[in-house]
């Protein structure tokens, strides 16, 4: 296969990637507390016989945009949002623990506090789950109250306290989930200095009129690809027939 029929085939390829991680981000402009993927394209030599005259541009993970997104207030006493660095511990479908920006919590009917994606919400020793109760509210440090059913207002109690994490973003990587894990495995400390807001949610942090851009622009460049595999396909086929004149 000429090396330039192979440079745009491949080219067109990794935009393709690229274009599925800029559609996903589109798809979660709206998701609360969702982290935007980022894409870089990195130049690689086609090795092979002879001198390497092609190089081929390939897509590669950027890693994850970890800016904060625009906190809304929705006034309802489950929701939460972090207060500027920090994640909440949840369990993960594999019973790990896993970390999210997502506070728009719930309470099942057995009393466990699950985010509205379904994942268990974690507090130090382990899922956390609420008695049977009139009302729950969160505190500023994570710490959940109720006033239990058929009392009133004043023997509200705490319950337990939601952990509350803070690892450096370069230790962390996001699963296929879009929950974040620790890169090595282990389990992150509880951090008291993070705090949260009760009745605001996080918006997800994708810039949707950039994402659009980018949209455009991918699209473009695999049109160019597609332009160049077939001027590369059209000159041999010439050059194939003034061979065959010759």
């Amino acid at each position: 296969m000429d090396r330039g029929l192979y440079v745009a085939m491949t080219g067109a390829k990794q935009i393709m990637q690229a274009q599925a991680v800029n559609n996903h981000n589109i798809a979660n402009a709206s998701t609360t507390g969702f982290r935007a993927d980022g894409v870089s394209f990195t130049s690689e030599p086609v090795y092979g016989p002879g001198y390497a005259s092609r190089v081929n541009a390939v897509a590669g993970d950027a890693g994850t945009d970890f800016s904060s997104g625009v906190m809304m207030s929705t006034s309802r006493p489950l929701d939460i949002a972090i207060n500027g660095k920090g994640f909440i511990a949840v369990q993960g479908a594999d019973g790990k623990e896993a970390y999210t920006r997502a506070g728009d919590l719930q309470v099942t009917a057995s009393g466990a506090v699950i985010t509205a994606t379904g994942f268990p919400v974690l507090s130090e020793s382990g899922p956390l789950s609420v008695p049977p109760a009139t009302q729950v509210t969160i505190g500023r440090d994570g710490i959940v109250s109720v006033v239990p059913l058929g009392l009133s207002a004043a023997a509200q109690s705490q319950v337990d306290r939601i952990k509350l994490v803070n690892p450096a973003a370069k230790d962390l990587e996001k699963g296929a989930d879009g929950l974040l894990r620790l890169k090595s495995g282990a389990k992150a400390k509880a951090d008291e200095t993070v705090s949260v807001t009760s009745g605001e949610l996080e918006s997800s942090n994708v810039n949707a009129a950039q994402s659009l851009v980018n949209m455009i622009e991918l699209q473009r460049l695999f049109e160019l690809q597609i332009k160049s595999i077939n001027s590369t396909d059209q000159n041999e086929q010439a050059a194939q027939r003034l061979m065959t004149a010759a």
